[in-house]
């Protein structure tokens, strides 16, 4: 369990625990902005510019999002929606889709679906701005120093995001060592910069008292609109939180959550609002960087501490991608990728290109767009306000529909937990011409890229479903017409019941067949992982050479034919390596005027189709034995 904890406290609390470098600084700089109308960034001190009211007001908004939103929310309820161990918003979709789906009309399961694709979009902008915004911040402590920095910083921040996204092919388990020793490193450092300022002023601890937040609302509530969006930066990386869980277990994640990192972000937000109560001016408004004396001799180290720990946090959120990315294609939510394992021996550790890549120019894009972090802060708040609400409905109807919770009892949590989820929702759209539609717009394109490409293989199922001869007709007809058999092992991919379009096809232009078939289906269980011993199923002889199995998986797993094949000697079906053909069918697309999808979107379906990979190298069948044929389908 020690290692466990350890290992969790280097990778699952990246993103939260870097959040310190610039929440509190965008929240000061959100109340200048709402109250005297101060849009840059500017060396601020108490007493001229904000009053003790205020300082505590902030803390306690702080102290409590953090009590209330990590730690109560994901931490004690939303991590026990586990599906066999595994959280994040597909996980918890899977366990209903597994374990209530008949509790919800086909809409009713359509509204789930579609939360949990919009949440995920919204996640993967997360993880697009976290990468941008934390290594511009660290990178921006050099300011504090000297302004001839400032120039650099973008440059800085650009060489970082092309070193960190090219070791990505490398895997995590390379770079992993040192991920936990340098995060104990961090939070160390914050626990101590903050104990450091609390000692000075151990008033602040008043703020533990939430009557100063709702004071602070009360006194400055047009202001309250603006700060509770920057408030929000400081619960950053809970949905990352709750998709590693599986990785290292709920119980290592909610430990090292109560003896590290809590009591080290607690102390470090309490040591920065006693700071903003010393009368010393603040450079440029940057809080964290306040909390140590201005001379180089503390703030280089830092910098350097602070920038290890965003390249951790973003390594995190880019490793949740590939994993997300990997769960949606699992569930037929997109299209086909390269998934690369990246570790023999951990299934988890995956590397994406095409995510990574397009991962890399969008961040280069937005450190250039923005320049600043500062500029880039209110991109960040939609992304994750808007996936914490959806979490929690289906966290509820998890509760209710699969535990059978009495509604009464949960109920009012979940409605209080979603009124804080409304609030800084709220307050974050209320900055979206300012950057947050940045989120917005990542989230509706990888929506509708899930959301098209799953009708699409629905309507295209439904053709191929209608296409396939009944196996019986086809057996019939293979006694009748006696053709010849040449010898080995046909493979034929098929997700459909029946002799497959690519079967019929092949068999109606070749004459013959091999001395065995085998009608080859790929199942994708609601389910992590698959244990072996339920790998292969349902396999049958079906008389005159035919065969028929089902192959298993789970939605975190990447299918793996050959190595499975060679286990079907078991159920009497010989079947030699080096024997195989596989037969795939190619479908080439033709557009008519009928449903289900307008003309547009077929056409985007198509595009999708094309610059899918192929279906061979999913399945990593061997490429020299797989055999294309290629059939219109009209859609």
């Amino acid at each position: 369990m020690r290692t466990l904890i350890w290992a969790a406290l280097g990778v699952v609390f990246g993103d939260v625990g870097t959040s310190p470098l610039y929440a509190m600084s965008e929240t000061v700089s959100s109340h200048l902005a709402a109250t005297q109308g101060m849009k840059e960034k500017a060396t601020t001190h108490f007493g001229e510019f904000y009053g003790r009211d205020e300082v505590l007001g902030w803390t306690s908004l702080f102290f409590w999002a953090i009590a209330v939103v990590v730690t109560l929310k994901y931490v004690v309820l939303i991590m026990r929606a586990d599906n066999q161990g595994e959280g994040g918003m597909f996980s918890i979709l899977a366990l209903l889709k597994a374990k209530a789906a008949k509790a919800f009309s086909a809409r009713g399961m359509t509204v789930v679906i579609a939360m949990a694709v919009i949440g995920s979009g919204l996640i993967l902008g997360d993880g697009v701005i976290t990468p941008s915004l934390s290594i511009m911040s660290a990178w921006e402590g050099l300011e504090v120093v000297t302004h001839r920095w400032s120039p650099y910083i973008p440059a800085l921040s650009v060489a970082t995001l092309i070193a960190l996204f090219a070791i990505q092919r490398f895997g995590t388990a390379k770079v992993g060592a040192i991920f936990a020793p340098a995060m104990a490193v961090w939070f160390t450092a914050l626990a101590v910069m903050g104990l450091y300022n609390l000692v000075k002023h151990p008033d602040v601890l008043f703020a533990i008292n939430p009557v100063y937040a709702l004071r602070y609302v009360l006194k400055f509530p047009r202001a309250t609109l603006y700060v509770v969006g920057s408030v929000d930066l400081c619960i950053t990386g809970c949905e990352a939180l709750y998709a590693d869980m599986g990785h290292f277990s709920r119980p290592a994640v909610r430990r090292a959550w109560f003896w590290v990192v809590w009591p080290a972000l607690v102390l470090n937000y309490l040591g920065q609002g006693a700071r903003l109560l010393d009368p010393a001016p603040i450079v440029d408004g940057n809080v964290f960087y306040a909390l140590v004396p201005s001379s180089p001799v503390f703030v280089y180290p830092l910098v350097l501490v602070s920038w290890l720990a965003t390249i951790i946090a973003s390594q995190a959120l880019i490793s949740g991608a590939f994993s997300l990315v990997n769960q949606a294609i699992q569930l037929g939510l997109f299209p086909r990728t390269n998934v690369v394992h990246t570790n023999a021996q951990v299934e988890g550790q995956i590397y994406v290109p095409e995510v990574n890549w397009g991962y890399l120019v969008l961040c280069i894009l937005l450190v250039l767009g923005f320049k600043s972090s500062h500029n880039l802060a209110p991109a960040y708040g939609l992304a994750v306000t808007g996936t914490m609400g959806f979490t929690t409905i289906l966290f509820y109807l998890v509760a209710t529909r699969v535990w059978k919770w009495r509604a009464w009892v949960i109920g009012p949590v979940c409605a209080l937990l979603i009124c804080v989820d409304l609030a800084f929702f709220l307050s974050n759209a209320t900055q979206f011409l300012e950057g947050g539609y940045v989120t917005i717009l990542i989230a509706v394109f990888v929506a509708f890229v899930m959301f098209t490409w799953k009708k699409g293989r629905t309507a295209l199922s439904s053709v191929l479903s209608k296409a396939a001869m009944p196996l019986e007709m086809f057996l019939s007809s293979l006694r009748q017409e006696k053709p010849h058999r040449v010898p080995g092992t046909a493979v034929f991919m098929t997700s459909n019941p029946g002799a497959p379009p690519a079967l019929i096809h092949y068999f109606k232009h070749a004459k013959t067949l091999h001395e065995r078939i085998l009608l080859l289906t790929v199942e994708t269980r609601h389910v992590p992982e698959v244990p072996d011993a339920e790998r292969l199923a349902e396999v049958r002889d079906h008389g005159d050479g035919v065969f028929s199995a089902k192959i298993a998986y789970g939605f975190i797993e990447t299918p793996d034919i050959p190595k499975v094949l060679g286990r079907l000697t078991d159920h009497g079906v010989a079947v030699s390596p080096h024997d195989v053909s596989f037969f795939l069918g190619r479908e080439s697309l033709v557009f008519t005027g009928k449903a289900p999808m307008s003309l547009p979107r077929k056409v985007f379906f198509k595009i999708l189709s094309q610059n899918a990979v192929a279906a061979s190298t999913f399945f990593r069948l061997p490429p020299g034995r797989v055999i294309e044929l290629g059939i219109q389908v009209e859609i």
